[in-house]
């Protein structure tokens, strides 16, 4: 039972819904960029090529014989997975950069709000009490 348990806290903490949200919404950005390599990219890219499409590079390793199928190394495929990949990466680095830059900005607005609190301390009710006393203490003494 403590088994259970310990994979019961270990599957809700904020890191692994984190990374679940991630991993999902990842999988559907992945569909974006390789909707945009393959659909907007690399089709000027194939035509300042000659009309080539990456896809269609592939050399025939055993040519098909009887009901054995063809064996074929696609080598352009691995290009468009290639451009799909630095697609990606370049992607998540300008959002990640972005949120630094936004984490940057919110980080300095608080330490400005903390150097403004500490300069400008307010006194407690109990400061101001010590405060008159010590006064009306200095004033009997003389």
């Amino acid at each position: 039972m403590k088994f259970f348990q310990e994979f019961k806290e270990f599957a809700m903490r904020g890191n692994v819904i984190d990374l679940a949200v991630g991993v999902i919404i990842g999988g559907a950005f992945n569909k974006i960029v390789s909707s945009l390599v393959a659909d907007i990219i690399m089709p000027p890219l194939g035509v300042l090529l000659g009309g080539v499409d990456f896809k269609d590079f592939s050399v025939t390793l055993k040519d098909a014989v009887g009901d054995d199928p063809a064996v074929v190394l696609n080598y352009g495929m691995f290009i468009q997975n290639i451009f799909d990949f630095i697609i990606v990466a370049f992607s998540i680095f300008l959002a990640i950069r972005v949120m630094n830059k936004l984490r940057e900005k919110q980080d300095e607005a608080i330490v400005e709000a903390v150097e403004e609190a500490a300069a400008d301390p307010v006194p407690t009710k109990e400061e101001i009490l010590l405060s008159e006393i010590r006064d009306i203490l200095k004033e009997t003494r003389k």
